[in-house]
């Protein structure tokens, strides 16, 4: 399979899980079918300057982020720590975890959503 670009779903979400501002979300993969039901989300995911993914706790799954570019503050189930490009962010099954871009920059990421 290839799917080009100009095919690649778009979405822009506001304020997600109560966070604030908007997100743009690229689906690199689209349904649990394509990951053979191993996993719910895989994308290329843009938090605008001053915006975040509100905190939020995984039930049965996990959720990475690897960090493209830009820096920011990651929640880690409520450790506070400063995030920039290269850092891998893991939140586990039971775990909770948000996401701002804090430093007047965009966060470029890649997140991956896997069942348990």
């Amino acid at each position: 399979m290839i799917r080009k670009q100009e095919n690649i779903r778009t979405t822009t979400k506001t304020s997600p899980f109560s966070g604030t501002g908007n997100i743009t979300v690229r689906d690199i993969l689209e349904s649990p079918e394509e990951m053979y039901q191993k996993g719910r989300v895989f994308c290329h995911t843009t938090v605008y300057a001053g915006s975040g993914i509100g905190y939020h706790v995984h039930q049965g799954e996990s959720e990475t982020y690897y960090i493209l570019s830009g820096h920011g503050t990651f929640n880690d189930n409520g450790v506070m720590s400063e995030i920039g490009p290269g850092d891998v962010l893991f939140t586990g099954d039971q775990a909770g975890h948000s996401i701002e871009a804090t430093k007047g920059e965009d966060i470029e990421m890649i997140a991956l959503i896997l069942y348990k």
